[in-house]
């Protein structure tokens, strides 16, 4: 891991609070309190160099930050099945079916916190559809409205999650489906799902 110079580890964490509506070169010169809009085309040419950014040469707003370790062209992911759990009651300490290559273009986080599952069904049509690969970052704690992996009466699933004060309903995208409480003696969440690879024709 190569060192961040101070200022550029200020530029990071703002890119990362501001990744949903991409700042300006401007914008960043101001929110750090930099002399010049050159300064700032340094260190984040620094970043790239360094594998935590990639930027999208056409569009400097269009980035890529790669959270937590520098630049991979290929992660090989674990797959792990929706339909059996682990010995602990979640999927990620069972064996993964397979290991699959993914581009970490696609990947805005470190491929260390990265797994997959094959959706099952079609609870969460139109957005996944049975046989989608999911991509997931591995977190125990999701906000309200995020999708995610979780585990709900020994059986894993791919929900939206609403908090209604101690509640978690699981709700699913296809209206065909209701929404249902989670098991507060047997429910975990796994991941956040950050991305889908369609294998549907």
């Amino acid at each position: 891991m190569k060192k961040l110079h101070p200022t550029q580890q200020k530029l990071l964490a703002l890119l990362k609070d501001n990744i949903e509506d991409p700042l300006t070169v401007r914008e960043l010169k101001d929110e750090l309190d930099i002399s010049s809009t050159s300064i700032i085309h340094h260190h984040v040419r620094q970043l790239e160099i360094k594998g935590y950014l990639r930027r999208n040469p056409r569009n400097p707003q269009d980035y890529q930050i790669l959270i937590d370790s520098p630049d991979k062209r290929i992660a090989f992911l674990n797959l792990y099945g929706m339909a059996q759990c682990g010995p602990n009651g979640s999927i990620l300490d069972g064996n993964p079916i397979e290991r699959v290559p993914i581009s970490t273009k696609i990947l805005g986080f470190s491929s260390s916190d990265a797994f997959l599952v094959r959706a099952k069904g079609n609870s969460m049509e139109p957005k996944i559809k049975s046989g989608d690969l999911v991509i997931v970052q591995k977190n125990n704690k999701a906000d309200n409205g995020d999708m995610v992996v979780c585990v709900n009466n020994d059986e894993a699933l791919i929900k939206k999650i609403q908090k209604t004060g101690n509640d978690i309903i699981l709700v699913s995208l296809n209206p065909s489906f209701e929404p249902f409480l989670a098991n507060k003696n047997n429910f975990r969440i796994e991941g956040i799902v950050k991305g889908i690879i369609s294998y549907t024709k």
